[in-house]
């Protein structure tokens, strides 16, 4: 049987560089958006690194009143969110090394974000960030795929067999809720990314800050972004 290499994940809003790097070790990224939407997470905000320190860039939603709806149920409450981020963007990095080189890409990017859900909303800037950085990996939903109703391990392991999957890929924090027992009964090895060890790119306004929107790295770092996107060696 041909390896697969899968990982299942959250969407989030122009996420940060390690998620990428997650994107670009598996064949097949799977979003995994008919879990519940959390409020003040990731979904539909990140963190910029601007003079007066690190500032949220939230996208609005219509949340009040619907606790238990799926991420791919989640609307764009207001429109104007695009406008307001880019002029901030283009505030926060004008003086930024590849401003000049990657403005229009960015700006692209933004326009064409007409989408009306946030899971929706966050493939678009996934997909076409991966363009700019020369990731391939096939990004789909686990909307697309018939889940378990119930049990969080069990549920990843039927949706690995539904993609053929022989490797799946974890973050760290899974460690301590899920069940690998459960994929090694099926054949499937499960391997944790390691978040250690990043390299320094050209930042903006002091203290290096890892945890910042892949945006960040783009404006410093250019075309080039995409050597500071490491490759996991897994065993």
């Amino acid at each position: 049987m041909k390896s697969k290499k899968v990982a299942i994940s959250q969407s989030n809003y122009i996420p940060w560089r390690g998620y990428f790097e997650n994107i670009k070790a598996v064949d097949e990224f799977v979003l995994y958006d008919d879990m519940q939407y959390t409020k003040r997470d990731w979904r539909n905000r990140n963190k910029i690194k601007t003079q007066e320190g690190l500032k949220w860039l939230t996208i609005p939603v219509i949340v009040k009143g619907n606790y238990y709806q799926k991420i791919n149920e989640t609307k764009i409450s207001d429109h104007n969110w695009k406008r307001k981020h880019l002029a901030t963007l283009r505030n926060v990095y004008s003086k930024a090394k590849c401003y000049g080189e990657v403005i229009e890409i960015v700006e692209m990017i933004y326009e064409t974000a007409n989408q009306d859900t946030i899971s929706e909303l966050n493939y678009h800037f996934l997909t076409k960030i991966c363009e700019f950085l020369k990731i391939d990996t096939k990004i789909s939903f686990s909307s697309n795929y018939k889940l378990l109703e119930n049990g969080k391990t069990e549920r990843l392991v039927d949706l690995c067999k539904q993609l053929q999957a022989t490797d799946y890929f974890s973050g760290p924090a899974a460690k301590n809720y899920m069940d690998v027992s459960l994929f090694e009964n099926e054949g499937i090895k499960v391997h944790y990314y390691d978040y250690s060890n990043y390299p320094e790119y050209t930042q903006l306004y002091g203290k290096f800050e890892h945890g910042v929107s892949i945006l960040d790295l783009i404006f410093n770092e250019g075309t080039t972004s995409k050597n500071f996107i490491k490759k996991y060696n897994f065993e």
